[in-house]
């Protein structure tokens, strides 16, 4: 590699770590509002949603239905902090409506709602349901010649759900190349560890064996992700993609991080300044 591509990657990479930074920020700020939430999960997947939207994607912020436009969709509902963030970074939506998160007549609830919020493609509830839809739309797609993609974000406790594993093999049967699933990799669900409420690995055996192209990284490296994404982007496969992502919940906040249980965040009032002043830091912004 010359160093005029290494310059070019690492300029890439600066800008994102930045994004990623801010999705972080606004985060921590909707938790602050409510004093509670899925902010752990956000923390973790910060990075994975700095690449998808200002790596990946094709999208108009001025114009979230656009025809053309990637279609983003969140299969797991509680995570629609993590997404708003992102939506708030990308333009989607203004950051004034981080003081109403979570309030009555919000466009920002607690849970994924498509008829409320901008930018959200589908409703999270039950988990398990996204990556089938994700498969309808990928087909629909297809059949209109379409040249968008669809990327599905889902979680390791949702391959507990046999409907999940119905539609990872419905896209390789339709050899969905618009597709491309993002498996958050956390280790931690409401009741305990994923993988001690039911064993997941080998992931990545598994969707190999169901006819996917696999790429497995570290969730919270940004080189590593850019790498992933460009390569599933690039690929001429006739078959759908995943990315694997390991992430950690509370990343970039070291006292999360170091927690034992994140799945659903309470800290203590004055924890939330706490909490942002530890982030800056670990970033580097005064």
């Amino acid at each position: 590699m010359s160093q005029t591509a290494t310059a070019s990657r690492a300029d890439v990479v600066e800008v994102l770590r930045q994004r990623a930074y801010k999705i972080r920020r606004h985060a921590l700020r909707m938790g602050e509002v409510q004093g509670q939430g899925y902010v752990g999960q956000a923390l973790g997947i910060a990075d994975v949603l700095a690449v998808s939207y200002f790596r990946a994607m094709k999208l108009d912020p001025k114009n979230p239905d656009w025809e053309g436009r990637d279609r983003f969709l969140l299969s797991i509902g509680h995570y629609a902090i993590a997404l708003y963030a992102a939506l708030i970074e990308a333009g989607v939506i203004s950051d004034e409506e981080i003081e109403d998160y979570g309030s009555d007549d919000s466009i920002l609830p607690m849970s994924g709602m498509a008829g409320y919020t901008p930018g959200m493609e589908i409703t999270g509830g039950s988990l398990g349901h996204g990556l089938g839809i994700g498969v309808g739309m990928a087909l629909g797609l297809k059949r209109k010649e379409s040249a968008s993609r669809i990327f599905n974000l889902l979680s390791d406790g949702e391959l507990n759900e046999g409907s999940t594993w119905e539609a990872v093999a419905s896209a390789a049967h339709w050899k969905l190349d618009n597709l491309i699933a993002i498996v958050d990799v956390n280790d931690q669900q409401a009741d305990d560890k994923s993988s001690t409420v039911l064993n997941y690995e080998p992931i990545a055996d598994k969707w190999v064996a169901f006819g996917w192209e696999t790429y497995r990284v570290d969730g919270n490296d940004l080189e590593a992700l850019v790498e992933a994404f460009d390569s599933a982007l690039a690929s001429d496969a006739n078959k759908p993609r995943v990315i694997i992502c390991d992430t950690l919940m509370g990343r970039g906040v070291p006292f999360l991080e170091e927690r034992d249980k994140n799945h659903f965040i309470r800290v203590d009032e004055n924890e939330w300044s706490v909490a942002l002043k530890q982030l800056d830091e670990v970033y580097g912004v005064q």
